[in-house]
């Protein structure tokens, strides 16, 4: 299924989240309504440090329709990381990374899979 895109509010809430927590990763999950990325919920007992950011799948709402995750990179780097890679297909089929110094520009979109992706912010 293609994505078509990602809400301007959602992808301003990832930016902000991302800056605040700064120099803490965050991890969250995202979900669509439409094909339209629009829902941001974060998990009890995710664990944010400098270098990563985790949570328990056990901890994950029960209600269906999970799409993916967003998370930070506080250094900078958009490309997703080893441990991202394994992570990815286990919380849906889209993944959206921000990174500092998280200006409008400063954020990815990935598949499952670790390929690329684009979304139209809308």
């Amino acid at each position: 299924m293609r994505q078509p895109g990602i809400s301007r509010d959602l992808l301003d809430l990832l930016l902000k989240i991302g800056k605040s927590q700064h120099p803490l990763e965050f991890l969250a999950i995202i979900r669509d309504h439409d094909g339209i990325l629009d829902e941001l919920e974060l998990v009890p007992g995710t664990i944010c440090g400098e270098e990563s950011a985790s949570f328990s799948p056990h901890m994950l709402p029960l209600r269906t329709g999970l799409t993916g995750s967003a998370h930070s990179h506080p250094n900078g780097v958009l490309q997703p990381s080893n441990a991202d890679l394994r992570f990815f297909p286990s919380v849906g089929r889209i993944h959206i990374i921000v990174g500092a110094p998280y200006g409008a520009d400063d954020w990815r979109c990935y598949t499952a899979g670790g390929q690329p992706c684009t979304l139209e912010v809308i």
